[in-house]
């Protein structure tokens, strides 16, 4: 698998077709995958402001834009789902475990619960 340096941030992943048919099983596959993975569309701000805090903590995410993958609107419905609301992304996992969208990222940073589970994942080591 190739993985591409963006400028600003982690590592954007190319998805790869594969046998997984159930979005739901492809999405637990690929948030095991990394200590921090982030579903993103790339024109979505509230998706830039999350990699940006991550990358700002010196955290470098797997990020799979999912506007670029031909399965990409599946995905997007099976986060929807796991979500149990109508906003679909950012979603950011850390260590394989859902964190949520948004409102729970900076909700944890700001109660200050957000390190401490990025050192347990292995993404921050001071």
């Amino acid at each position: 698998m190739q993985y591409h340096q963006s400028e600003s941030w982690g590592y954007y992943v190319p998805m790869r077709t594969s046998m997984v048919s159930d979005p739901l099983e492809k999405v637990a596959r690929l948030a095991s995958g990394s200590a921090v993975v982030v579903f993103s569309i790339s024109s979505c701000c509230m998706c830039h402001a999350v990699k940006r805090l991550f990358c700002g903590m010196g955290v470098n995410p797997t990020v799979y834009e999912l506007d670029h993958d031909p399965r990409g609107e599946e995905i997007e419905k099976a986060l929807m789902r796991l979500l149990g609301n109508s906003t679909s992304v950012p979603v950011v996992f850390i260590g394989g475990k859902l964190i949520g969208a948004m409102e729970r990222v900076m909700a944890s940073h700001i109660s200050g619960t957000l390190v401490p589970l990025l050192k347990e994942a292995g993404a921050l080591w001071l």
